[in-house]
């Protein structure tokens, strides 16, 4: 039998304003291209891993 997944809590506060900005920090500052090729390397050895995305 799974474990239920507990609703994701609602940020409040210091909280909710310090993740706010650190989302437009995020957008303002974009990502290298090595550490995007980085990224991506990762996830091409992790989608050859999960089969689950081959077409039926």
């Amino acid at each position: 039998m799974a474990t239920p997944i507990k609703p994701t809590p609602v940020l409040r506060g210091k909280e909710a304003r310090r993740f706010e900005e650190n989302m437009r920090q995020a957008e303002q500052n974009p990502v290298s291209r090595q550490e995007y090729n980085r990224i991506m390397a990762v996830y091409r050895s992790v989608k050859i891993v999960d089969k689950r995305d081959q077409l039926i």
